[in-house]
C-alpha cells in the first residue's frame, strides 16, 4: 500500500485497506511468519521449545499475556519484540490523541472531523515503532497515570460539564489504542489499582471520578510477574488474573551452551577487547557454571532468582580485569587466566539475595564459595577425579604436584602478574607441566598455561591442596600445612581464609 498517497479518508476507502484489532493484526502476521517457517522473536534464546510455542499459541488465540517469572527472564523483551508482528503502518484520523481508526472512530474528535469534512478527513500514518508503551507498576502510579482524569480547566473554558468527554485527559492506556500495552512487574500495583483494569480489559469502559465513559478501546495488554512480588510485596488480585487469558511461565537457560550464548549476545565488549584478548571455551563455561551453581546455592535466596545478567556483567568484568592488567604492564595482549576471576566477584555480589546463612558467609566469601563449586563441576571433563586417582591401585597422576606442596613450596598467583612472570611460576611447580601436556597434547602455550593455573584450583576443590584468597589473586600450598596452622591459631590473618 502507498502508504505517502493517501492522506485523506476518501483516498483510505478507495485503497485495499481493512481495519483489523491489534489482536486480529498479531495473528495475522503470525500465521504469515509461521507459514513462511520465519525464526519471529529474534535473539531470544533457549525458549523455542516451551515459551514461544506457549506465546504464539497465545496470540493466536487472540488473548491478553501475563508473562510470570524470575528476574533477568526476558519477559520485558518478549514483549517488546512483539512489536515486530503488527503492520508496518496504519491509518488515523490526524490530531487524534488516541490515533483513532478512520474507518471506525470511537473518540469524540475524530467523529466530530469525520462528521464536518467527510472523505475530506484528513489522514496520518503511525509506524508499528510508535505503537507500544510501557509502563512499570510502582505503588505511586495513579488511576489518572494509567486512564485519565477529568480536566477542571478544559471543563471551564469549554463551558462543558464533567460527564462530557471532551474535559477527560486520555491516560496511558487510551493512548495506547490499537497499540500493545505492557505493565511490567504487575504485583507492584496497589490493589485499588488493578480493579480500575477490570472494565478496561472485558467491558471497554472507562470510569473516571464516578463517570461512565462507554469507550471501547483496542489494546494488546501484555503484564509481567515475578512470583517473589506475591508474597514479598504484593499480588494480582484475583478478578484481574482471571481476565487474563494466557499465563506464561519463563525460565533461565537449561544448559551452559545456551547460556553461553545468551551472554556473548548481550555482553558489550569493545572490538579492541576482542581483538587484544584470548578467551579460551573453560573459562567462558565456569562464567555460565558460576549462575547455575547460584541458581543451587544453600546461601542464596532461589525465589529472588539470579538473573542472566550475572553472567553478561561478569563476563565484562573479566575481559576488563584481564584488559587492565596488559595496559599497566605495557603488553599489547593477553589471555584470560583464572586468576583474573577475582575480578567478576563485584559482578557477582551485585547480582544476588542472600538467606540469613549467606549473610553470615558474606557475600564475597558466598561468590568465591561460587567459583570454587563451578570449578570443581567442570574440572573432571578435563582431568581425572582426583579422590578417585588417590584410591587408585595405578599411579596417581598429581602426586608430583602436590609432593611438590609437601616439600614447603607455595605459590601466589596473582592477577597482575606479566606473562612472563606468570609462566615462570606456573612451571616451577613440578609435573604440572607435564600433566596438562598428558591430556591436552595439541593446546595453545596460552591454553597449556591455563589448564595448569586449572589444575591448582581444582586440586584445592577437591582438598588435595590448599587455596586462599589475596588480594587480586589466589594463593596455593601445602593442605596438611595449613590445617596445622589453623590449629594453631594461625587463622588470623584474613589472606589465610579457605573459600572451598
Amino acid at each position: 500500500m502507498d502508504y505517502n498517497n493517501i492522506k485523506t479518508l476518501g483516498q483510505l476507502k478507495a485503497s485495499s485497506y481493512k481495519s483489523l484489532s491489534v489482536k486480529d493484526e498479531l495473528r495475522k502476521n503470525l500465521i504469515v511468519q509461521l507459514k513462511n517457517k520465519d525464526a519471529g522473536f529474534e535473539g531470544i534464546l533457549g525458549y523455542d521449545e516451551t515459551v514461544i510455542p506457549e506465546l504464539q499459541t497465545a496470540i493466536l488465540s487472540r488473548h491478553n499475556i501475563l508473562l510470570l517469572g524470575l528476574r533477568g527472564q526476558a519477559k520485558t523483551r518478549i514483549a517488546r519484540l512483539m512489536v515486530n508482528l503488527l503492520d508496518e503502518y496504519i491509518p488515523y484520523v490526524s490530531g487524534s490523541e488516541i490515533f483513532d481508526d478512520p474507518l471506525n472512530p470511537i473518540s469524540w474528535y475524530a467523529k466530530h472531523e469525520i462528521l464536518i469534512h467527510g472523505d475530506n478527513t484528513p489522514v496520518s500514518w503511525q509506524h508499528r515503532s510508535e505503537r507500544y508503551t510501557e509502563k512499570l507498576a510502582t505503588p505511586d502510579v495513579t488511576v489518572a497515570d494509567l486512564i485519565g482524569d477529568v480536566d477542571p480547566i478544559k471543563a471551564a473554558t469549554l463551558k462543558l460539564t464533567y460527564n462530557d468527554e471532551r474535559v477527560i485527559h486520555f491516560g496511558l492506556i487510551p493512548r495506547a489504542h490499537r497499540s500493545i500495552f505492557v505493565i511490567n512487574e504487575l504485583p507492584d500495583l496497589q490493589a485499588r489499582i488493578q480493579v480500575a483494569l477490570f472494565n478496561m480489559l472485558q467491558e471497554k469502559d472507562i470510569q473516571i471520578r464516578g463517570f461512565k465513559l462507554r469507550l471501547p478501546l483496542d489494546v494488546q495488554f501484555v503484564f509481567t510477574a515475578n512470583p517473589e512480588d506475591y508474597t514479598n510485596r504484593g499480588s494480582i488480585v484475583t478478578p484481574l488474573k482471571d481476565r487474563i487469558e494466557s499465563q506464561i511461565l519463563t525460565h533461565y537457560p537449561k544448559t551452559i551452551d545456551i547460556s553461553r550464548k545468551i551472554t556473548f549476545q548481550e555482553a558489550k565488549i569493545t572490538e579492541e577487547q576482542k581483538a587484544n584478548i584470548e578467551v579460551d571455551g573453560l573459562v567462558k563455561d565456569l562464567i555460565e557454571q558460576v549462575a547455575f551453581e547460584a541458581r543451587k546455592s544453600e546461601f542464596i535466596d532461589q525465589k529472588s532468582g539470579v538473573s542472566a545478567r550475572l553472567t553478561i556483567t561478569a563476563y565484562e568484568n573479566l575481559i576488563s580485569t584481564a584488559e587492565r592488567r596488559m595496559l599497566i604492564n605495557g603488553e599489547k595482549s593477553t589471555s584470560i587466566r583464572l586468576s583474573d576471576l577475582v575480578g567478576i566477584i563485584p559482578a557477582v555480589t551485585g547480582k544476588i539475595e542472600l538467606v540469613y546463612e549467606g549473610e553470615l558467609e558474606g557475600p564475597a566469601k558466598v561468590a568465591n564459595t561460587l567459583i570454587g563449586k563451578a570449578i570443581k563441576s567442570l574440572f573432571a571433563r578435563y582431568f581425572p577425579d582426583p579422590e578417585r586417582a588417590k584410591k587408585s591401585k595405578t599411579a596417581n597422576p598429581y602426586t608430583n604436584i602436590t609432593e611438590w606442596f609437601t616439600d614447603g613450596n607455595t605459590l601466589d598467583i596473582a592477577d597482575s602478574l606479566t606473562q612472563e612472570k606468570y609462566e615462570k611460576q606456573l612451571r616451577e611447580v613440578n609435573g604440572l607441566y607435564d600433566l596438562v601436556k598428558k591430556f591436552h597434547p595439541k593446546l595453545s602455550e596460552n591454553q597449556t598455561l591455563l589448564l595448569m593455573e586449572f589444575v591448582l584450583h581444582g586440586l584445592a576443590e577437591y582438598s588435595q591442596l590448599n587455596k586462599k584468597y589475596l588480594e587480586g589473586g589466589f594463593g596455593f600450598s601445602d593442605m596438611f600445612e595449613s590445617l596445622f596452622n589453623t590449629e594453631l591459631g594461625d587463622d588470623d590473618d584474613e589472606d589465610d581464609i579457605n573459600f572451598r
